[in-house]
């Protein structure tokens, strides 16, 4: 199976949501202002094909960025200050999904890639409630260009 056929899923948790929306991309940036600190944060991912003995591809978190920091949101002791970002690698993760909580009272989260960054709300509408982001192969979903409008 090509690299171009896995991507990232986008969908709403609750049960009437429709189907997923697809996103071909291989590497992406996670970014979101705290919503209290006003901080902004990034993650960096990569969606990993599937390995031996596994069906699903999935979501490594491969690096990470905050702007500053506030109560609760402690930069790592490993974490390096560059340019006024605290830089840091997590510890190597393969997530099957990520739960976002969206809400009309915070700033949406935003999809970064070598184009730019786009709100979620610019691929998929939020229901106010959790959007679930996972690695996945495009044939199940609708496809959407990280940057088209919809």
């Amino acid at each position: 199976m090509s690299a171009a056929s896995f991507g990232i899923c986008l969908a709403l948790a609750s049960s009437a949501a429709g189907p997923p929306v697809f996103v071909p991309l291989q590497r992406f940036t996670l970014a979101w202002t705290h919503s209290i600190e006003k901080v902004r944060w990034e993650e960096d991912y990569e969606v990993r094909r599937p390995q031996s003995g596994e069906v699903l591809p999935s979501l490594a978190l491969v690096e990470a960025r905050v702007r500053g920091s506030g109560a609760g949101m402690e930069p790592p002791p490993d974490a390096v200050l560059r340019h006024g970002w605290y830089e840091y690698r997590p510890a190597p993760t393969r997530e099957s999904e990520l739960r976002l909580v969206r809400s009309a009272f915070a700033a949406d989260y935003e999809l970064c890639t070598s184009a730019g960054c786009r709100p979620l709300g610019a691929l998929l509408r939020s229901d106010g409630g959790v959007t679930r982001m996972y690695a996945c192969r495009s044939p199940d979903a609708q496809t959407v260009a990280p940057h088209s409008a919809r």
